[in-house]
């Protein structure tokens, strides 16, 4: 498992320019990270582990196996409430010697197959935005703030840097909607991903996981002996697969297996967390677009680059601001994170100066 975590945990890796912020993160890198890592123990336990064991007479053992993996398995929902040791064996596996018990409606089991496809591919689409945003962006705030990330510099080469700076902004003033409207516009395809993605997580587990974590709490309140578990029902842990073969004078015959899958031990551990993990981060990216549409308003904006220049004199964020469209605004709050707060404050003061020469 150590090796599994070893191989990806560079995606956690603090990158030395911020280009983003931690809502954007919890997409591209947290959530990216969770899945490529379940996919990864997914597959190991899946092609070099046992994922599936059949119990049937007559037929050889691996030969089953390899039938009920490729044609899924089933149990049947009405039997998951029944007593298991009274009842039935297992939940949702019927007792064949009670008349019409084959008749009930059977559910297959065919997703675990595809979860660690599945969830490699999820990890893919929360890359997406960053990967757009990269491309748009280009390396501008690298290239701006080159030698003036560092306190320590040279006082030559960090007044030409700031000299450039100022006559940048001064130059592209108002020029920069176009850049931060990019930026905007990937913090909503976050949104509309994790969205997506509980969606399409909820189809793929047969409409099971947009109730999942709900009915888990609810299972955790009941009564031991009389709580009927949810997990069973979605991820079961014994399941029934037929097996037809023609027998020694040519007619058919069927057998009935019982297939015990310890993979799903692991499957329900995984998608419980990410019901919870997928309703956290599309909270949070709600709120970080309220954040944003908050930022279209120029007081707030004003407040927002006070706090992140402390050092920077009220009336000289104030006379810049008043001169910026939200795009020079972002750009100028981008810079923030990235400069040296001293040589920032240096920046700010003379771009004040040279905007109300002209």
């Amino acid at each position: 498992m150590r090796d599994v975590f070893d191989s990806i945990r560079g995606l956690l890796k603090v990158d030395s320019l911020s280009v983003d912020n931690k809502i954007f993160q919890m997409h591209y890198k947290v959530t990216m990270f969770f899945l490529l890592a379940c996919s990864l123990l997914v597959t190991q336990r899946q092609y070099f582990g046992d994922p599936i064991d059949c119990i049937v007479e007559t037929v050889d053992q691996e030969v089953m196996d390899t039938y009920c993996w490729i044609h899924a398995t089933f149990t049947i929902p009405e039997m998951n409430g029944a007593v298991v040791g009274h009842e039935v064996a297992h939940p949702g596996i019927a007792n064949p010697n009670v008349p019409g018990e084959e008749k009930r409606e059977i559910k297959h089991h065919k997703y675990y197959q595809w979860v660690t496809l599945v969830l490699a591919i999820q990890a893919l689409f929360f890359y997406v935005p960053r990967y757009l945003w990269k491309m748009w962006e280009g390396g501008k705030i690298k290239m701006l703030v080159m030698q003036l990330d560092s306190p320590i510099v040279d006082d030559d080469v960090k007044k030409e840097r700031k000299d450039m700076l100022v006559s940048y902004f001064r130059m592209n003033m108002n020029n920069h909607n176009f850049y931060a409207f990019k930026y905007f516009s990937c913090e909503v395809l976050n949104f509309i991903n994790v969205i997506a993605q509980i969606y399409v997580t909820d189809a793929f587990l047969g409409h099971s996981f947009s109730r999942y974590g709900r009915e888990v709490i609810e299972f955790s309140q009941q009564e031991i002996t009389s709580r009927d578990d949810p997990m069973d029902h979605v991820f079961p842990k014994v399941a029934k697969c037929t097996f037809h073969m023609s027998g020694a004078s040519g007619s058919l015959e069927k057998h009935d297996g019982l297939c015990a899958l310890p993979l799903n031990i692991f499957n329900e551990k995984i998608y419980i967390f990410l019901w919870f993990w997928f309703i956290i981060v599309a909270v949070i990216t709600a709120v970080g677009l309220l954040y944003r549409i908050a930022t279209f308003l120029p007081g707030f904006r004003q407040i927002l680059l006070k706090t992140k220049s402390r050092l920077a004199s009220s009336g000289t964020v104030e006379a810049v601001t008043r001169r910026c469209e939200i795009g020079d605004w972002f750009l100028l709050y981008q810079l923030a994170k990235n400069m040296d707060p001293l040589i920032y404050k240096e920046f700010l003061s003379e771009l004040a100066y040279k905007l109300d020469e002209s």
